[in-house]
């Protein structure tokens, strides 16, 4: 649930370049962003606010703890279980998806292969309702 007036986004990937991505992506659309190199980072961010994550971004393959990992923690954690989880990953296995899912994920979006891509992922994302978002299977997987 997004409580404030403007959204913060939390990003969690291990790859630099898809951070550096994100975060241009980021600053083109005018987005308050804090980027973590892995999961426990964001976790420890999430637990010691401010600032508070509107909406988590993250990426499954993660050395040490896991986009799953990760997402799992964020669900069992009373005050982040409402915080949408965006997973945003390069795999297409349908197993990972439907993990992500049953996990608590809120959307599932594979990794676009350009600057435009990601931007038109990440405007959709934010134009998302979150209070009344109904993640169906179709809706699930965004298809970009």
């Amino acid at each position: 649930m997004i409580h404030q007036s403007h959204t913060t986004i939390f990003y969690a990937d291990d790859d630099a370049d898809d951070l550096d991505f994100f975060n241009e992506v980021a600053t083109e659309i005018n987005q308050e962003v804090s980027l973590f190199q892995d999961g426990i980072k964001l976790l420890q961010q999430l637990h010691n606010p401010p600032p508070f994550a509107s909406i988590i971004f993250l990426d499954l393959n993660m050395p040490v703890k896991s986009g799953f990992d990760v997402l799992r923690e964020i669900k069992n954690t009373k005050s982040s279980i409402d915080i949408p989880v965006v997973i945003l990953t390069t795999s297409i296995n349908p197993d990972d998806v439907k993990l992500s899912k049953s996990l608590g994920a809120s959307l599932y979006i594979r990794k676009p292969t350009s600057i435009n891509g990601l931007k038109k992922a990440v405007n959709h994302v934010l134009t998302i309702d979150w209070n009344n978002f109904t993640n169906s299977d179709k809706e699930f997987v965004y298809q970009h």
